[in-house]
């Protein structure tokens, strides 16, 4: 019952024995790691901000919950939520998938853009959601980004990216590909204006978003255990003819190479992010 209630299932409860008879505990009251594979309250590992108490494991977070965890309440403003994917290739049951994904998180596309306060520090942001469409980029997505570091230029504010994504929309073509260059090409405008870019990874950065505005930030960190980079380990064995590192693509082996800046704990993001922005910014008050 155990592996039939943590696993797939179509009921809504599950009976766990117990000295009075049968528990029935409701779905979702529970969480697995998918580091050390315990079982937790789910309440328990939010409150831990999704780290895993027992192995440090960073399991995902959706846009909101990352942003919930380090904007100061009542301080943040979205911007462009009102942009939504259509098919402009006319990909075969494309938009019923998109559909899917809006209704199973909540948003209209795999990325959450807009701006607000850490610790009192106001800067814009762009939060990618992997539990949509794994965090492709489409046209939209790249628009919104696009849109967020013009907005973030406009206004003098420094920008923070977090980046999880599954690389290229496939059902958009070309036009998916086209947004590495829209969103490096807002970036150097940004920097050029004298705007401060910090980009921070998460499991999995990979494909055309690791190749284009995840690694163009003026500081470039990445959680624990992140995979990052851009063709699969086993199409990169195949084409070079020898085998990897067992710990090739993560963040710990970018950082070793000197590809990034440092791999930063979750719950040391928002001090660390206040930190930079009182560095490069007007100071203020912090918490």
């Amino acid at each position: 019952m155990l592996k039939d209630f943590f696993g797939k299932k179509k009921k809504k409860y599950a009976s766990i024995p117990s000295e009075q008879g049968k528990l029935e505990v409701p779905e979702g009251l529970m969480k697995k790691c998918s580091g050390c594979h315990k079982i937790y309250y789910r309440k328990e590992m939010q409150k831990n901000v999704n780290v895993c108490p027992n192995c440090d494991y960073h399991q995902s977070l959706t846009a909101w919950e990352r942003i919930g965890s380090l904007f100061d309440e009542g301080t943040f403003e979205e911007w462009d939520k009102q942009l939504t994917t259509t098919n402009p290739l006319e990909f075969p049951g494309y938009e019923e998938k998109i559909e899917k994904d809006r209704i199973k998180t909540g948003l209209n596309e795999g990325v959450v853009t807009g701006k607000g306060s850490i610790n009192g520090q106001p800067t814009a942001f762009s939060v990618m959601d992997a539990s949509f469409r794994m965090g492709s980029m489409g046209s939209v997505m790249g628009e919104k980004i696009a849109r967020a570091i013009e907005n973030a230029k406009d206004e003098s504010l420094p920008l923070i990216i977090f980046t999880a994504s599954g690389g290229a929309r496939m059902q958009e073509g070309v036009l998916s590909l086209m947004q590495m260059t829209k969103t490096s090409i807002a970036i150097k405008r940004f920097s050029e204006a004298g705007g401060l870019m910090i980009s921070v990874m998460t499991h999995p950065t990979t494909g055309g978003v690791s190749a284009s505005f995840a690694s163009l930030g003026d500081y470039n960190f990445a959680e624990p255990g992140a995979l990052i980079g851009f063709a699969g380990r086993r199409i990169i064995e195949q084409t070079i003819r020898e085998k990897l590192p067992d710990d090739f693509q993560t963040a710990e082996f970018l950082l070793k190479h000197g590809q990034l800046d440092k791999v930063v704990h979750r719950h040391e993001v928002k001090s660390l992010l206040t930190t930079l922005l009182i560095m490069h910014g007007k100071g203020g008050e912090t918490s």
